[in-house]
């Protein structure tokens, strides 16, 4: 039997090109079986409201969902009413304020990382990285919700704030500030780790070229090993964004809760102001889903959610083909 198996003949490429090609088509099927499980699931709602106008603004969204709980096993058309504009602009805001800051830091923190940084300093702060990626994002709610919250509830938001707007929304530390914040924290790990894997894959001649020409050592950063690893960053801000999108218990806890659009015309108090993302609602109105209406619209959302991973993985992918050319292939 050993003696079998020690002369058994490696596959041939077209056997083992068969075989990958058959799992690789498998997993785009299951793809688009669950895209088209949720998209039927979802159609009730999405018809009752029109394709795109059940995306903007009208009424109290949180009402709107308790209303559909007492429609019935078979509620009428208009039991599906929803204008579901507040939780777009939260998961809008929040995760694109998240990705820019993260960017920006996570750029500047991988410089650092490999080229400024002590070997010493360096074999701490990579596995660091990489473990602050890996946390359970619970976990990161749990401080803000804890730590944060508490904090800018009582710290930072004055009396005399909280009582100008307590006819419209109660101020009390989580919001807008705190969930930017929490959402930053979490993806930007994600974004530095694979960042410095792109700055180290750039050959060291390149850079030395540069310095060579008379550029100094900052120049030669941003110019060269920083421009060659554009495509990287790309894809680093895409899976980050991915995250951010689909983040619900995290933000659950430290966004308010509210199906509320926060108004920049309120000054300061705008960052201060309750929101709740369309991930949030999702797990937040997960015990009414016995009621058809509640469902359906769940499903709406998790298929904005997952038509919105699909835009940014197609915008990804265009915006690095004309990358390619000078820089890593990601």
């Amino acid at each position: 039997m050993l003696s079998r198996l020690i002369r058994r003949e490696p596959w041939t490429d077209r056997k083992a090109a068969a075989l990958l090609g058959a799992v690789a088509s498998l997993v785009l099927l299951i793809i688009v079986l669950m895209v088209g499980f949720v998209a039927v699931r979802a159609w009730p709602a999405i018809h009752a409201n029109g394709y795109v106008k059940w995306l903007g603004p009208g009424g109290d969204v949180d009402k709107q969902l308790g209303s559909m709980i007492a429609t019935g096993q078979h509620p009428p058309e208009s039991a599906y009413h929803l204008r579901a504009w507040p939780l777009v602009y939260g998961t809008l805001l929040t995760t694109g304020v998240a990705v820019i800051v993260g960017l920006v830091f996570s750029i500047f923190c991988a410089i650092f990382i490999v080229e400024f940084a002590p070997a010493r300093l360096r074999r701490v702060v990579v596995p660091a990285v990489r473990l602050l990626a890996a946390v359970p994002s619970v976990i990161y709610g749990l401080i803000g919700i804890l730590v944060l919250a508490p904090f800018v509830g009582n710290h930072i938001i004055s009396l005399d704030r909280k009582a100008s707007v307590q006819n419209v929304v109660q101020l009390d530390g989580t919001g807008v500030l705190v969930a930017i914040v929490v959402l930053t924290v979490m993806i930007t790990p994600i974004m530095i780790a694979i960042v410095v894997d792109a700055l180290r894959a750039i050959p060291t001649a390149w850079t030395e070229g540069a310095s060579a020409l008379g550029a100094n050592r900052w120049e030669a950063i941003w110019t060269v090993s920083v421009r060659a690893s554009r495509p990287a960053i790309v894809a680093a801000a895409v899976l980050a964004t991915a995250r951010a999108l689909g983040e619900a218990v995290a933000l659950s806890m430290v966004s308010g809760s509210r199906g509320f659009s926060p108004n920049p015309l309120d000054g300061i108090t705008y960052i201060f102001e309750p929101i709740r993302p369309l991930a949030a609602s999702m797990v937040e109105n997960v015990d009414a889903m016995n009621a058809p209406a509640v469902k359906s619209s769940i499903y709406a959302f998790a298929l904005l959610l997952l038509l919105s991973s699909f835009a940014l993985s197609v915008g990804g992918f265009f915006a690095k083909l004309p990358m390619r050319r000078q820089g890593l292939r990601v």
